[in-house]
């Protein structure tokens, strides 16, 4: 895998990405990297901590497009650190987050599909 600092994916490219993969997933992953080479520590505990409760779930790596996957996906979550997790449409939070709920025995249930 390559890291191209300068995306050719326009901003409507990623948004509509965002957008589709968080309508067709019920659980989604927006990370550094992908499930088997994650490639930030946070990205990496998200995934654990994920797949410790749900087998699929899907992962898109933003990366190669940073700064366009972050716009569209503050603007979804208000959130602006990566990585991202959405269920049924909805997002969760980040790393620290998962790992909060995780701590207070809530984290399968958040991660439960309707």
């Amino acid at each position: 895998m390559t890291f191209t600092p300068d995306s050719e994916a326009t901003s409507e490219e990623v948004e509509s990405r965002v957008a589709e993969t968080i309508a067709d997933n019920d659980v989604v992953l927006f990370m550094k990297g992908n499930r088997l080479m994650p490639q930030c520590g946070y990205s990496k505990r998200a995934v654990a901590l994920i797949a410790d409760h749900v087998d699929e779930f899907e992962t898109v790596d933003v990366l190669p497009a940073l700064p366009e996957y972050r716009a569209a996906l503050s603007e979804r979550s208000e959130w602006e650190t990566i990585p991202q997790t959405f269920v049924d449409g909805e997002f969760v939070g980040g790393s620290d987050v998962l790992a909060e709920l995780e701590e207070r025995g809530e984290l399968a249930d958040a991660l439960t599909t309707t």
